[in-house]
């Protein structure tokens, strides 16, 4: 094993924010290769031809044309670019098929959840979990196109406490088949699968089990209208029913109650790869905004030039920009985790699994930032727009209404912002990562007296890596407090670590923009990066806004008398600039840019 995989091993999921990561060690889509770029442009052109144009026929419900692209781009083999090659996929890397969920998920809402829902919790469940005889049986058939998956887990009562379902499945009296009863909604690709992921009890086991499904309405399969939904419109989503559907025992997936296992993990690359399918809505949207700003004229001047405007391009770029940087940041942690595994007599399933499992945390708070940033710029892009954003006939209203269901799937925002404060919680206990001992010396750095000295900020990014620092520390403050005080009761305090996962959430993010930029800088040069120093800097001055206020609304809430002024004190030291950004300037020259180059160019 080399040198820098070693290196690169010993960082961990979790581990930002207790070890500092050098710029060199991380990824960035400046690095992609040769074959990821001419995969990206072959994307991008399918795109541009096959939905583009289409745009008004998905605002119409029209699902036949989404089957029909999802089967276009079966051919082209993006639909396998995750499945092995031994079953009929690309078996690319780990960061190639997040590219490729990028690219294909930013023109439509549609596309992006059908293609998310088929590679994702439609095949992965199979090709990670199934034995070679349904890997073999099933999978080609998904990875090309020839049939769909859609995946069954989400009930009238079972949504975020999935395990909670009640459909069940009854073995027969010769052994040789279960007879599956319930009710599945929400159900993506319903109307078009040939194979369904479903999830049902067996007896009274604690936990659910995981069945492959064939689509069949002669065994008991029925289904719901087409749901009427805010956007996504013709992603085809339907209740499924199953009364006594038949399933062989060969069918199940994985053993009996491993279900919820199944269930969390495939979530867990759902996640990551849905932070993906924000990522070139946000790029589309942004040069949208950018074209419509420099082609509408009032008061005789191309409303780009006027600062408001100004200050909305140069937000939305930044966090695309952002987003972009953390998510294959996380993307090349993983893929490096998996060869790891390969390399060290894994399977792929299990490398996969483990590869993905490792980075939750990251996967919970890219889906939980990116989410929101599209939310966030497709309704500054409707505001850039005017009036016009408001009507259908242009883009921005479908952007909208498409992007909201994204804080919804794959995990509510509120849960995964739990969960990735509770994880780490979690992997601290177990010893992988080390938060007690930083915690600790944060506490005495706190009892004792504040450094005086100057410290020297000539080099790029001197005080805004400090103030990063400075920032894991505030987490590492509240965080250890609030465990301190409420052990393992903390996951009842679902506010504090709501406020909690603001921080880490942020911290992750504007790291992840600073280091990419960094890199990029000592290797291109710095007069080739100023803007996109400009928005490591916007972001980073934003993330301490919002730090300091979640940081206090956490530390007023459950800390009193001196921990309380304690706190507060350390809170101003740690969120403290030596020297503040001019964000106006920040802003109007990333915005420049924009409006000269008439895109997101970054």
């Amino acid at each position: 094993m080399s040198d820098t995989t070693e290196q690169k091993d010993i960082l961990r999921g979790g581990q930002f924010l207790v070890k500092e990561t050098n710029c060199e060690d991380i990824f960035t889509p400046e690095d992609f290769n040769e074959e990821q770029k001419m995969m990206r442009d072959s994307v991008q052109e399918f795109v541009d031809r096959e939905i583009i144009p289409h745009k008004e026929r998905f605002e119409k419900k029209d699902y036949a044309l989404t089957e029909e692209i999802m089967q276009k781009a079966g051919e082209l083999g993006f639909l396998g670019v995750a499945v092995p090659e031994e079953y009929d996929g690309l078996g690319m890397g780990f960061v190639s098929t997040m590219l490729v969920c990028d690219y294909i998920s930013g023109a439509t809402g549609s596309i992006a959840t059908a293609f998310g829902a088929h590679t994702g919790i439609g095949t992965m469940p199979i090709t990670l979990y199934g034995t070679e005889e349904q890997k073999k049986k099933y999978v080609p058939k998904l990875a090309t196109g020839e049939w769909f998956g859609a995946y069954c887990l989400t009930e009238p009562g079972a949504g975020s406490d999935a395990n909670s379902g009640k459909t069940k499945a009854v073995l027969s009296e010769d052994g040789k088949h279960y007879s599956i009863s319930g009710q599945k909604m929400w159900i993506s690709n319903a109307g078009f699968a040939n194979v369904f992921i479903v999830f049902a009890r067996i007896e009274d086991d604690k936990n659910i089990t995981g069945f492959i499904v064939e689509n069949d309405k002669e065994n008991g399969i029925s289904f719901g209208e087409e749901e009427k939904k805010l956007g996504i419109h013709s992603s085809s989503t339907r209740q499924v029913f199953f009364s006594e559907t038949k399933v062989p025992v060969e069918n199940m997936l994985a053993g009996r109650g491993e279900g919820f296992k199944i269930a969390m993990n495939a979530l867990n690359v759902g996640r990551i790869k849905l932070a993906a399918a924000c990522l070139d809505a946000q790029r589309r949207v942004t040069a949208n905004a950018v074209q419509y700003a420099n082609e509408r004229v009032q008061f005789k001047t191309p409303i780009a030039q006027f600062g408001a405007i100004k200050q909305k391009l140069a937000e939305m770029a930044t966090s695309a920009y952002v987003g972009e940087s953390a998510s294959y940041r996380a993307a090349k942690n993983i893929e490096d985790r998996i060869n790891i595994r390969l390399e060290s007599g894994n399977s792929h399933s299990e490398a996969e699994l483990k590869g993905v499992e490792e980075y939750a945390i990251e996967c919970s708070i890219l889906k939980v930032a990116c989410s929101e940033d599209i939310q966030n710029c497709s309704d500054e892009g409707i505001q850039v727009f005017g009036g016009m954003g408001f009507s259908a006939d242009t883009p921005m209203e479908a952007a909208w209404r498409d992007a909201r269901i994204s804080r919804i799937y794959e995990g509510t925002n509120e849960i995964n912002r739990m969960l990735s404060v509770g994880m780490l919680v979690k992997k601290a206990m177990k010893g992988h990562v080390d938060l007690l001992g930083p915690a600790q010396a944060v506490g005495e750095e706190l009892m004792g007296i504040p450094s005086f000295d100057k410290l020297d900020y000539s080099e790029l990014f001197a005080e805004e890596k400090e103030m990063i620092k400075k920032l894991k520390k505030v987490f590492l403050m509240v965080a250890g407090s609030a465990v301190q005080k409420f052990g393992p009761q903390l996951e009842e305090h679902q506010q504090l670590l709501l406020a909690a996962s603001d921080i880490l959430i942020e911290v992750y993010m504007a790291e992840s923009a600073i280091l990419r930029t960094e890199k990029n800088a000592k290797r291109f040069g710095e007069d080739s990066q100023k803007e996109q120093i400009a928005m490591s800097q916007l972001y980073l001055y934003n993330a301490v806004e919002t730090i300091n206020s979640k940081a206090k609304e956490g530390i007023i809430s459950f800390a009193e008398g001196d921990e309380l002024r304690m706190m507060l004190m350390g809170l101003k030291r740690f969120t403290k600039y030596d020297n503040f950004p001019n964000v106006v300037k920040l802003r109007t020259q990333i915005a420049d840019k924009l409006i000269a180059e008439n895109k997101y160019c970054f």
